[in-house]
């Protein structure tokens, strides 16, 4: 089986490529790049699938050794460990606030974006000096868009 400390240094590799892909993410985002995402996006979804399945190794080996399959366990096990054990686990933790930070960031990012891109539909939606909602047709023209006022006498 394989020790918790090795299963903390390939965390610790994919959160730094992780870290990596959001800070790409981010530039994409605020140049409004969205080729550029679509090719990252694949890259960090399997980033974040390896870090889970990582986290999972890494409680089978605490369990393997005697220790609760937790971070309770991963506590216990870094007070038998070391120095360099816990110095392994400060630096995960600190890449996974920074990826944490990123992500937080870029989400603000992507709901600027998807709020200037509803204003943009919206404006192409509403007739200038029209208080009623209407949409472009295949013509060009602005037609009505919502219920119809028409009533129906029977």
């Amino acid at each position: 089986m394989t020790s918790p400390l090795a299963t903390l240094l390939d965390e610790q590799q994919t959160i730094g490529s992780l870290i990596g892909l959001m800070q790409q993410e981010q530039q994409f985002l605020v140049s409004a790049d969205s080729d550029g995402l679509d090719q990252i996006t694949p890259q960090k979804s399997a980033l974040v699938q390896q870090a889970a399945a990582l986290a999972s190794r890494r409680h089978l080996a605490l369990g393997s050794v005697g220790f609760a399959a937790s971070e309770t366990g991963m506590e216990a096990w870094l007070l038998e460990a070391g120095a360099e054990a816990r110095a392994q686990w400060t630096d995960l933790l600190n890449h996974t606030r920074a990826a944490k930070e990123l992500n937080r960031v870029n989400g603000m990012l992507i709901n600027k974006q998807l709020t200037m891109t509803q204003v943009a539909l919206n404006a192409m939606r509403t007739p200038a000096g029209s208080s009623e909602a209407g949409f472009y047709g295949a013509n060009g023209q602005t037609t009505a868009g919502g219920p119809s006022r028409r009533y129906v006498v029977g």
